[in-house]
């Protein structure tokens, strides 16, 4: 985990609760800053990693909107915070913020509510569906990374006492960080961890400033021993040959990847492990950006002979794998993990 200690914390007036009013003194050495909006930052004249590396923000979510999701999750709930240490190439918070340091929303509790009343307004007994087979999910890391936030404030782990006592609800995020502190609290399998993973040395280059895939992997069997229900998330895969042009040099690191996997995980995690695959979607705007800041990772991020465009639900120039290429691309990945790892169930590809 990073040793997140921030210089400068913004803030907004509404946000300073209780909690709040905490987060400010865990930092007594931090400089402190009154903001009008937290997602309106004035120009900090930092780069784009010292912003994550140096700067924390609280604030009040005021939009607390559930959005229907059918993949990771049956639905998204409102962020508890929005931006991440990490600065992974081809993140999509960042494509949408110029300045994006972590966000804290410090009203938690009308978070929780705001979910309570749409679960329990739902069907009951729930459907059994490929998100989950008993409990309503509601994935609650889509614009942040849980694992980091969790060590902020005492709110996460709120949020998760509230998972794990609710009888309808249960949570998920995704995760590129292993934060032991959360082995301390017993989920009782209704917070669900979903590692992500990918070749290591492409991660290195892409996942920047992430626990290694090494250390992921490391954590499952923890993780599951200590109550949570853990999958793991293939995400993005990206398509690249080798050094020597081999086009099928993606495909064996996934073997390596695959067989790593079956290495180190017991039986008993194995049985309940199942993954999620997202092929990788890129986007002008944070290609020219990583240009600057990471342009070796563009060399994989932007093959425009594998991919086409397409115009995003917001506006923005998104590329992705060509469909008819990336049609076989999904029937190789899933053959391979019938093959290699015949376990582990694919909830979903795409």
């Amino acid at each position: 985990m990073p040793d997140f200690k921030p210089s400068l914390i913004l803030y907004t007036a509404d946000s300073l609760n209780e909690r709040g009013e905490s987060v400010l003194a865990s930092y007594p050495d931090a400089e402190t800053l009154e903001v009008t909006q937290h997602n309106r930052l004035p120009e900090l004249g930092m780069n784009h990693y010292k912003v994550k590396s140096d700067v924390l923000v609280l604030g009040k979510l005021k939009t607390k909107e559930i959005k229907w999701s059918g993949r990771s999750s049956d639905y998204i709930a409102p962020s508890l915070a929005n931006g991440c240490f990490g600065g992974c190439a081809y993140c999509y918070v960042d494509r949408h913020k110029k300045v994006n340091p972590i966000t804290l929303f410090t009203n938690v509790e009308d978070i929780m509510n705001t979910v309570d009343k749409h679960v329990l307004a739902l069907p009951w007994p729930k459907p059994a569906n490929q998100t989950d087979a008993s409990y309503w999910t509601y994935d609650i890391g889509c614009n942040s990374d849980i694992s980091v936030d969790y060590g902020l404030s005492d709110g996460v782990r709120q949020v998760f006492e509230f998972y794990r006592d609710h009888p309808r609800a249960k949570a998920t995020f995704a995760t590129k960080f292993v934060n032991r502190a959360m082995l301390d609290f017993d989920p009782q399998r209704k917070v669900r961890i979903r590692f992500s993973l990918m070749p290591a040395h492409v991660s290195k280059l892409v996942d920047v400033r992430t626990d290694s895939i090494e250390t992921r992997i490391a954590a499952i069997n923890d993780f599951y021993e200590a109550g949570y229900d853990v999958h793991v998330n293939f995400s993005p895969v990206i398509v690249y040959s080798g050094p020597d042009g081999d086009p099928k040099a993606w495909r064996d690191d996934y073997r390596a990847l695959f067989r790593q996997l079956d290495t180190a995980l017991r039986p008993e995690v194995k049985a309940q492990l199942q993954c999620e695959v997202i092929f990788l979607t890129h986007n002008q705007v944070q290609h020219q950006a990583n240009l600057a800041i990471n342009p070796k990772a563009e060399e994989l991020l932007w093959v425009p002979s594998l991919q086409e465009s397409k115009v995003s639900q917001f506006g923005g120039w998104n590329i992705r794998y060509d469909h008819q290429l990336k049609g076989k691309m999904i029937d190789v990945f899933s053959r391979m993990v019938s093959e290699e790892i015949p376990w582990c169930g694919i909830r979903y590809i795409f």
